[in-house]
């Protein structure tokens, strides 16, 4: 024996336990308190953009009825020209969203949506989606949303501890390297290699599991290495590799020629991210979350305008120090015009000018812009 299948859908368990839900008795709902019912079931469930669409289009259908149920009649067509979606996707998206108990499909005898209504044509009944598990599932939307915060919380001070951990580390092996030289740093570069790796980007997802132990035991190991090393401030003395001054910036008062950079200066090997953020905190009026020497160039190349560079002035500094020099040689003038102008001084009155004239510097070997920027970020923490 055949049973005709027109109209007819697939049963689902979802369907059935939605089906269980109701309003309060007596219990009428604006359009306004089941859009922010969907709304906070939107962000509980991190619905994407498609189904989001079809939930709210699905939403604005509602007519403030006081039914028992809050039942809904838009036909395919409509939500497709509403939504821009094809029919085929609106179909899939509708099962979705029954699937996640949102929705229950109330079906007539030949599977069409339409109203029923009475002989002075008021509606009294519908066949089409019946939306009352949203309105009625708030209270589970509010707890689901207050749970993913105190987990953002959690994983947000998970990534401050890692950061602390790693710039603690960092400034570590950076000090064995400036004031003790000959000791072998190898072991400690490479696990912080390794775990650098490791370490994802500030984002959604959790940290992998240890990192954030790893990294507070490479600070831990690399700060009693220099402990250590440094004989804990009780026996000889170390000798010093850096003779420059921390209080005093690359152009001596920018009064006349800048001085070369002491003989004893150890040349720069690389400018990291890390240290241009913590030295020149006025990188930050780039807007973006700068995580990398890639967002260095780009907020350089944004920020140069602020300086009354022309565009000229970055390109020959790209071509004569790179653009990650340029980068952090717009930053730095940047912030020291910004601390100048703070103390209510004018001793740059051209920072365009000082930008060019830094890079000439640079180029020349007269200037290490990576010294000057440590002294600024010794300067700046002290």
């Amino acid at each position: 024996m055949q049973i005709a299948s027109t109209g007819g859908r697939r049963l689902r368990y979802a369907a059935l336990a939605a089906k269980k839900l109701a309003l309060e008795s007596g219990r009428t709902v604006t359009r306004k308190e089941l859009s922010a019912a969907a709304r906070d079931a939107e962000k509980a469930l991190a619905l994407r953009p498609a189904q989001r669409l079809v939930l709210s289009e699905l939403v604005a259908c509602w007519g403030e009825q006081e039914w028992e149920k809050l039942l809904v009649w838009p036909s395919n067509d409509h939500l497709v020209s509403r939504t821009g979606l094809n029919d085929r996707s609106i179909r899939r998206i509708l099962a979705q969203l029954t699937d996640l108990e949102l929705i229950v499909s109330k079906d007539s005898p030949n599977g069409k949506r339409f109203a029923i209504r009475d002989r002075a044509g008021h509606i009294i009944d519908a066949y089409g989606f019946d939306l009352t598990p949203i309105y009625a599932r708030r209270g589970e939307w509010t707890a689901m949303l207050a749970e993913q915060k105190a987990m953002r919380e959690i994983r947000k001070r998970a990534y401050d501890e890692v950061t602390v951990a790693r710039r603690a580390a960092e400034e570590a092996i950076n000090a064995l390297a400036q004031h003790f030289p000959a000791v072998d740093r190898s072991d400690l570069e490479k696990r912080y290699s390794e775990l650098l790796a490791r370490t994802p980007a500030r984002s959604t997802t959790a940290l992998p599991t240890g990192l954030l132990q790893g990294w507070q035991n490479l600070r831990n190991l690399a700060e009693e290495t220099f402990y250590k090393t440094g004989n804990a401030g009780l026996l000889d003395r170390h000798i010093e590799t850096y003779n420059g001054s921390s209080s005093e910036s690359c152009t001596k008062g920018f009064h006349g020629k800048p001085e070369a950079i002491p003989p004893k200066e150890e040349p720069a090997k690389h400018l990291s991210s890390a240290l241009i953020v913590e030295a020149c905190p006025a990188i930050n009026d780039y807007g973006r979350p700068v995580r990398g020497i890639a967002d260095v160039v780009a907020a350089g190349r944004y920020l140069r305008a602020s300086l009354g560079a022309h565009e000229s002035a970055w390109n020959e500094a790209v071509a004569e120090i790179g653009p990650v020099g340029a980068a952090a040689a717009v930053v730095y003038v940047l912030q020291l015009y910004d601390d100048d102008v703070s103390a209510g001084g004018s001793r740059i009155r051209n920072p365009g000018g000082y930008f060019r004239a830094l890079v000439r510097m640079v180029k020349a070997g007269k200037l290490n812009l990576e010294v000057e920027l440590q002294a600024m970020r010794r300067k700046r923490m002290s």
